[in-house]
């Protein structure tokens, strides 16, 4: 069987697996498959997981907050801002859901954050036309 080499790479870690049988991941245009000797390719994956094999070993898991994928001369580049990589399923889902939940707290806290500066520099803005009045 051919196979590739993907490179995950983020801004904290990188990875280089060889002996790449087989990629599944998903873009705007739906799910595909990537195989060693394939065209270059450069595509964004949306936020979730991929999958990938060792020629023909298990399936093993990437969850990413999406990420550029460039595959070229049988070399797979996966870059993305954070990644959790591995090989059981259901711990990376869950990691996944709870990394999704954690980043929708902090975008909540931010939003209140500039709401109430908002309201404050509404309100000086209020008391510095009175006092001119």
């Amino acid at each position: 069987m051919n196979t590739f080499i993907l490179h995950l790479q983020s801004a904290t870690q990188y990875e280089r697996i060889g002996g790449v049988g087989s990629f599944v991941g998903e873009d705007a245009s739906g799910s595909f498959g990537i195989l060693a000797g394939r065209a270059r390719l450069m595509t964004v994956l949306g936020y979730g997981l991929a999958r990938y094999r060792e020629a023909e070993g298990p399936w093993k898991y990437v969850a990413c907050p999406g990420a550029v994928l460039y595959f070229v001369d049988d070399r797979l580049f996966l870059n993305t801002r954070r990644y959790l990589h591995d090989t059981d399923y259901q711990r990376i889902a869950k990691g996944l859901l709870d990394q999704l939940l954690a980043e929708e707290e902090q975008l909540r806290n931010i939003k209140e954050s500039l709401a109430r500066l908002e309201q404050e520099l509404l309100r000086r803005l209020w008391q510095m036309g009175r006092g001119r009045a």
